[in-house]
């Protein structure tokens, strides 16, 4: 029989738990993200798949807020996270400590994800605005810039549907070192 489990059978790991486990070196930026639900689902994602660190750049909305906190679901009280106003800060802290800085944008030299192979164990990833993306500035300061295979008439998808194929090919990558 195939039983559907209650949340007290699924062993999920405290708050505190969650916040002293080991987190892959993993990344998210967030530069000019609009939308609070997109906030609230990338928090809750990077809190899934057990991520280091979230920034959130620009006019990127930051908790405590009622529509973040409506699709985060207690997520942004667990996943480590800060605001800074400039994202190129970030990126040339995180280039001085070692990290592969990628874009995920359609771009002339775009990798397919597909193709991605884990080169650096550290990474910083970077979404853009819903509408405009990775601002030109950013992918100027990036190592590369990966682009997930798509088949369909639309050339994008919603911002936390992205860092969720993204996040979830980068930790089987993981998983395997």
């Amino acid at each position: 029989m195939n039983k559907k489990l209650k949340l007290e059978e699924l062993n999920r790991l405290s708050v505190l738990e969650f916040k002293e486990a080991e987190k892959d070196p993993i990344i998210v930026l967030l530069d000019d993200v609009r939308s609070l639900n997109n906030i609230g689902s990338i928090f809750r994602t990077c809190d899934a798949m057990g991520i280091k660190k979230m920034y959130l750049c620009g006019i990127t909305a930051q908790p405590p807020h009622r529509e973040i906190r409506k699709t985060a679901i207690g997520a942004s009280e667990t996943v480590a996270w800060e605001y800074e106003k400039n994202a190129s800060e970030i990126l040339t802290k995180y280039r001085n400590l070692g990290y592969e800085i990628i874009a995920v944008e359609q771009t002339s030299n775009s990798m397919s994800l597909e193709n991605y192979q884990l080169t650096n164990k550290k990474i910083l990833l970077i979404f853009g605005n819903e509408i405009n993306g990775v601002s030109q500035n950013l992918i100027d300061f990036c190592d590369l810039s990966l682009e997930i295979p798509q088949w369909g008439t639309k050339h994008s998808m919603n911002i936390s549907v992205s860092v969720g194929i993204i996040l979830w090919n980068l930790k089987k990558l993981f998983l395997k070192i």
